[in-house]
């Protein structure tokens, strides 16, 4: 059975009739604007902030198509990757009514929107290698089942999730497939961007938070079919991105190739980190990583996490996840932090 975009989207969305800004009426950077009721006299704050933003990025766009190897018509840019899984919701699942499929243990904003958004939920939890379950996921799936959400390399385990599992979800569910992929830029897979040409029910997202170091300023791509794209910006706001991150963001990708050097920094300091924490009376395990950061498997992973939140210093507890009991994921620092975190645990007493 083939996919069919119009079947999956909520009756009502092909025909909204977007918000036509004075941005989509012309395009053009030059002339006398006089049409979108702007203060043309200039910003309170230093620099020229007092025109609205383009908002389809277009220049954005053309620069990460080449960087991502997809067309521009198939990016699409949100306030983080979080505005795209709410657009997702809200384009494909009615309220009350459908459902999606979570992967834990997974990122939590899948749930989070779900709920803000009345969607109900299948979770099939992974294996405890934190690996899908291919035939226990399409047994969830049901006639209103609209999306499957798998994260890859995954949050909070840090393990790429196997390929052929994810090709046979792609292969069998009607719905949409999305594959987060936050943290493929430290992973030796490639992305399932490659495979967007092969699979019309795959949306691939990614971040500027992550590698590129742009977590501030709130920047999420998703990459799908033209089709797929027209529909998300059909229903998102007008000016969805700023002005100014606008500019950082082709600041960053005029600086592309520095991007490699953050990720080898970041296996260097991760292998770093895993060679001492490992000697560690209280480490049980430390799980396999194509992500910047470990999920650590210690006795009294909370109380260790109390004693370093009173060194300052800040991790997150996943003790409490499904599949992650007394388990502690931490970031990959600079070595100045890295060497601060490993003497506090040396001193730690449990």
């Amino acid at each position: 059975m083939a996919f069919d975009l119009e079947k999956l989207l909520r009756p009502h969305i092909s025909k909204i009739k977007p918000y036509s800004s004075a941005r989509d009426e012309y395009s053009g950077k030059a002339g006398i604007f006089l049409d979108a009721n702007e203060n043309p006299f200039g910003s309170m704050a230093e620099g020229k902030f007092n025109r609205y933003p383009d908002p389809y990025q277009f220049d954005i766009k053309q620069k990460l198509a080449v960087v991502k190897g997809v067309a521009t018509n198939q990016i699409f840019l949100g306030n983080g990757s979080d505005e795209a899984i709410d657009l997702l919701m809200r384009t494909f699942c009615r309220p009350g009514i459908d459902n999606i499929i979570l992967l834990p243990p997974t990122y939590g904003m899948y749930e989070v929107s779900a709920g803000i958004n009345d969607i109900a939920i299948q979770k099939v939890n992974l294996t405890p290698d934190y690996q899908l379950r291919p035939g226990a996921i399409m047994e969830a799936v049901n006639e209103n089942t609209k999306i499957i959400f798998i994260c890859s390399p995954n949050n909070p385990s840090g393990n790429k999730v196997k390929r052929a599992d994810i090709h046979q979800i792609l292969d069998n569910f009607q719905g949409l497939v999305v594959v987060d992929e936050a943290y493929i830029d430290f992973s030796d897979e490639p992305s399932f961007t490659t495979e967007l040409a092969n699979y019309p029910n795959l949306l691939v997202m990614q971040t500027f938070s992550k590698a590129w170091g742009l977590a501030s300023l709130r920047i999420g791509m998703a990459f799908a079919s033209e089709e797929i794209i027209k529909i998300l910006n059909l229903i998102k706001p007008p000016y969805n991105i700023s002005g100014l991150t606008q500019e950082k963001v082709l600041e960053a990708l005029d600086n592309a190739p520095a991007i490699k050097k953050v990720i080898e920094d970041t296996f260097v300091e991760r292998a770093f980190l895993e060679k001492e924490i490992e000697q560690l009376s209280f480490v049980q395990k430390i799980y396999p990583s194509h992500a910047n950061f470990i999920l650590i498997k210690m006795d009294g992973a909370r109380k260790i996490y109390e004693y370093l939140i009173e060194q300052t210093i800040i991790i997150r507890d996943r003790s409490k996840v499904i599949l992650c009991e007394d388990c502690l994921r931490i970031s990959v620092g600079t070595r100045t932090e890295n060497e601060a975190l490993l003497k506090a645990l040396k001193l730690y007493n449990p």
